[in-house]
């Protein structure tokens, strides 16, 4: 024991270890120990099998970011000074970027993709693949895009059938291509390219301009070349009738779709039928098919009770909403945007503001978020009352309730302000409005710049011209209110020095007040 306290205060000498030292005494109590040019030797990287086939489409499924997708499907082995051959993609990863690329409209690598599925020699394309290519350009209005993917078919050693013209046909539609549409539809029908879709899109495309005669026509013609008509041909023909106000044509061939072709109509057609029973006043009958819907156990959902709701709003029945909504209650159908705009809009132009309010605040409760229509039928139906500040309070207060206000937003609280003779304001927000790059209404403006001058508020209007001049909105009615103040009062120098700058941002050739006025009186034109 004496011995050991007399050990403990003897000095012991302090001993340093470097790193390598360090790791060496630990490691040699577990493995025999390294020699120093063993433990400094670098060991050589492990070859990295090169990934197959099926693990390539399956990273690129499971990859979120289109790009990396597409950087993955270039380059599968990246592996530096790589001598391995060029990785051979099979049809399901092509399939897989394909489908990538054309949701996210990445459409340049879409297009690299294209040009290396050209060269693939040993792989033959499904048609549905290029279906998709087609419909994804016509959504990006790239319609020539699609057009050149549909006739490069054969390269890329795919057939080119009827649903893949369909196919081309819709997308032409979605681009509002009714010319190409019709050239493309009679080209391909001397070929016997016809089925009942082909029909259904381009009676369609009559339902878009408004050609009943047209899709009439088409109708008549599909039953002579013996296509027989499903329920889509049906939707679409009712829909149109409806649309044009042919209501009772719409009930004739829906009583004929039953009976004469024993098809079902489906919830399309109730719901075209029931929108045109509204337009038309007839809210009995309109009623009278949605409990014939409720009867054959269909799902009705709430673009069918908000055309009810506004239907109920526009013949004075407002008693009745509510029933209508305790029944979307009962069955289970929750009220939408829509359906609670269509509430707002009817309490507001029945001057029941407060009402409207109330369903605004409301939305929220019920875990719907308003949208900026919301907003702008209250701020409007103040505006119309003559509550002006209680219109500004609500726009004010739309960006802390989680709505940015729109163009629309601001035309309506600009021409309400203007109306109101609310000047001062007016100009704030017609400057904040130019600021965020909204265009005001042309008519609006005139009258407000004109009021101001017949006045005699030269400060206000030389803040307008400004402003409008930021955004470059000065329409040719304010472009000849400007030139006739300014050649009237040669004694203003801030309108001299903005119409001076102004002529010489818009013309080729600058020139100052005193010449346009001159060559104006010259001319007799502005």
């Amino acid at each position: 024991m004496k011995e050991s306290n007399k050990n403990d205060g003897l000095k012991r000498p302090s001993v340093k270890l470097s790193t390598r030292e360090l790791f060496i005494c630990i490691d040699s109590y577990t493995k025999p120990l390294l020699s120093e040019s063993q433990l400094y030797q670098p060991t050589k990287m492990q070859k990295l099998k090169p990934m197959s086939q099926f693990r390539v489409s399956s990273c690129i499924r499971n990859e979120k970011d289109p790009i990396a997708a597409f950087n993955l499907f270039l380059n599968p082995n990246q592996t530096p000074n790589s001598t391995l051959k060029p990785f051979k993609h099979s049809l399901l990863s092509y399939d897989l970027i394909i489908d990538k690329l054309g949701r996210a409209k990445l459409f340049h690598e879409l297009e690299l993709i294209l040009s290396k599925l050209k060269l693939e020699t040993r792989i033959s394309p499904t048609e549905i693949m290029f279906c998709n290519v087609i419909t994804w350009y016509a959504r990006g209005r790239l319609i020539d895009k699609a057009l050149q993917v549909f006739d490069e078919m054969p390269m890329y050693r795919c057939p080119k059938t009827v649903k893949s013209l369909n196919t081309l046909l819709n997308g032409l539609l979605i681009c509002r291509e009714y010319d190409k549409m019709e050239r493309i539809f009679l080209g391909f029908g001397r070929f016997g390219w016809r089925d009942a879709c082909t029909y259904n899109v381009m009676i369609n495309s009559c339902r878009a301009r408004g050609d009943l005669v047209g899709a009439r026509r088409l109708f008549d013609e599909m039953l002579e070349r013996r296509f027989r008509p499903n329920v889509a041909t049906f939707a679409t023909l009712i829909a149109a009738l409806c649309e044009g106000l042919k209501l009772k044509e719409a009930l004739k061939l829906w009583n004929d779709m039953s009976r004469g072709y024993k098809i079902e109509p489906n919830v399309f057609v109730y719901t075209s039928l029931i929108k045109g029973l509204c337009d038309a006043n007839e809210l009995t009958e309109a009623f009278r098919l949605k409990d014939e819907m409720l009867e054959k156990n269909m799902k009705i959902t709430s673009p069918i009770f908000t055309t009810l709701i506004r239907g109920l709003f526009k013949v004075g029945r407002k008693d009745d909403v509510q029933g209508v909504l305790d029944e979307m209650t009962k069955i289970g159908c929750k009220p939408d945007t829509a359906t609670y705009n269509a509430l707002i809009t009817g309490y507001c132009e029945e001057g029941r503001i407060e009402l409207g309010l109330g369903v605004l605040n409301e939305m929220k409760d019920k875990g719907c978020k308003p949208d900026v229509v919301s907003y702008n039928v209250i701020i409007r139906a103040y505006l119309n009352d003559g509550k002006f500040r209680e219109a500004m309070d609500l726009f004010e207060d739309m960006p802390r309730r989680g709505c940015k206000p729109d163009v629309v937003s601001y035309r309506v609280l600009v021409q309400g302000l203007v109306d109101g003779t609310m000047l001062q304001e007016v100009v704030s927000y017609l400057d904040e409005m130019v600021f965020k790059g909204f265009a005001p209404y042309p008519v609006v403006i005139n009258k407000f710049m004109t009021r101001l001058h017949q006045e005699g508020n030269s400060e206000l209007l030389f803040q307008v011209l400004t402003s409008l001049a930021k955004g470059n909105y000065i329409y040719t009615d304010s472009w000849t209110l400007v030139t006739s103040i300014v050649c009237e009062n040669s004694e203003l120098s801030s309108f001299r020095q903005l119409f001076d700058s102004l002529i010489g941002d818009n013309c080729q050739v600058g020139l100052t007040a005193e010449q346009f006025c001159l060559n104006s009186n010259q001319t007799g034109e502005v």
